[in-house]
């Protein structure tokens, strides 16, 4: 049975040394902190954490590697990654005008019989518009796979080798968070979903995002204003079910209930999770169970606690 923990962020209240101990393990951990980007290797603080048992997988150090032995094989990602950014503008220039609408609609009154079937046929667009974007996106990882045959180059065949070697030989697997696209882009390229198979998985923040079936990227409050909430990748489909909402109290206008209704509607049936700090998710094959204090976003747009019986 296939154990997946998703938890708010470590780094005020740290909550991973405690499900360690829940899940019985007492060997090594594979360590994921490629999101940290240059500073994958300044984890200390987290190896500590995990009682001094964790081995870093370098995923970050590991794809340089890689690069700087296959200059075609660097060409071919760098092409995959302009194709996908042009992606990603085409996508937002849509999402805005439809957006705007759905906006509108969740705030404006009428006769529920009347304005409620406008609102759904909004958000179905919504929901069109999302499931379309992530078929061009697989498709452009799939062209990727099928033209440069990544799994056939020695220097990522060899670094891949080492990757699952280690796993083998590991106990569990803990996701850090940071950049959520260089996560998700690491941990692709070196196939380490194709490694994890069995293990238990603890993931938080950015960790926890690539593991669900999309990562989806949020923010109402940045510097340049409000924004909407996007389809950034393809995620692992290893957490399904969810919007996993790292941060979600600061990230999310959590008290504007019409803003919040568009967006867990938009993403159903997912359940939009928020992971605050303390906040956990546990994964028991197909069922979630949360802690008490862990809250998702339900269709009216409040939120309630993600298992009713933990509160």
């Amino acid at each position: 049975m296939r154990r997946v923990v998703v938890l708010g962020p470590q780094r005020h209240v740290v909550t991973v040394t405690e499900e360690l101990k829940l899940l019985g393990l007492s060997g090594r951990i594979a360590t994921i902190t490629a999101g940290w980007q240059e500073r994958e290797a300044e984890d200390d603080e987290l190896s500590a954490a995990l009682g001094n048992r964790s081995v870093n997988l370098r995923l970050h150090a590991r794809t340089d590697d890689v690069f700087a032995q296959d200059q075609q094989l660097f060409s071919a990602h760098r092409r995959r990654q302009d194709n996908l950014r042009q992606l990603q503008d085409i996508y937002r220039l849509r999402l805005d005008h439809l957006m705007a609408s759905a906006t509108m609609l969740m705030s404006r009154a009428g006769p529920p019989e009347l304005i409620e079937p406008e609102r759904e046929d909004t958000i179905e667009q919504l929901r069109a518009l999302d499931a379309h974007h992530l078929r061009r996106i697989r498709d452009v990882h799939e062209a990727f796979e099928q033209e440069e045959l990544p799994g056939e180059r020695r220097a990522l065949a060899q670094h891949r080798a080492e990757v699952h070697g280690i796993l083998e030989e590991c106990d569990a697997v803990a996701i850090a968070g940071g950049h959520v696209s260089t996560l998700i882009g690491r941990m692709r390229l070196l196939d380490v979903a194709a490694g994890m198979v069995a293990k238990p998985i603890l993931a938080w923040s950015a960790g926890a995002m690539v593991l669900t079936d999309r990562v989806i990227a949020f923010h109402d409050r940045p510097p340049e204003g409000a924004g909407n909430a996007e389809i950034l990748d393809v995620g692992l489909g290893i957490a399904r079910g969810i919007v996993a909402l790292p941060h979600a109290t600061t990230r999310l206008k959590l008290d504007d209930h019409a803003r919040m209704a568009l967006f867990s509607r938009r993403f159903f049936p997912a359940d939009c999770i928020c992971l605050d700090a303390g906040n956990r998710g546990h994964l028991d094959d197909r069922t979630w169970t949360f802690t008490a204090g862990t809250l998702r976003i339900d269709r009216d747009g409040a939120t309630v606690a993600a298992s009713p019986e933990a509160e």
